[in-house]
């Protein structure tokens, strides 16, 4: 397969995570910030012009500097991110009813990436949730 192909699969990829991460602004517990950390990086093996774009996008592009230069999360992020797992959790708890096991399985899986999100740092250092 061609460099020219390769190219374009990465462009088309985040395109789609574009698409995925506008929806997720809209629909209630569908996440946005991984969609669009993962496009721009599609973006970066494939269109710079898309990359710059995505990065000084008025909206999301502060949260994607600041993932891509220090890995860091804001505090009104990590808030929304552990209320929508909180929330997500709340919804399957109710309508999938899920056995002691699968419940404590979910339970964890989604009490490690809160965990994940709490301890990245605030942008410019400033820590704390």
């Amino acid at each position: 397969m061609g460099r020219r192909s390769v190219r374009a699969g990465w462009l088309v990829l985040g395109l789609v995570l574009v698409g995925l991460g506008f929806v997720g602004a809209f629909v209630p517990l569908m996440p946005t910030t991984i969609f669009l950390i993962l496009a721009a990086a599609c973006f970066t093996r494939s269109s710079s012009r898309l990359e710059a774009w995505l990065l000084n996008h008025p909206r999301f592009g502060p949260g994607l500097r600041a993932w891509r230069a220090e890995g860091a999360v804001s505090r009104r992020g990590k808030i929304a991110a552990c209320l929508g797992m909180a929330v997500g959790y709340g919804l399957f708890w109710l309508t999938v009813r899920p056995g002691l096991w699968l419940g404590l399985a979910v339970a964890l899986v989604m009490a490690a990436c809160a965990l994940f999100v709490v301890s990245r740092p605030s942008p410019g250092g400033r820590d704390g949730v």
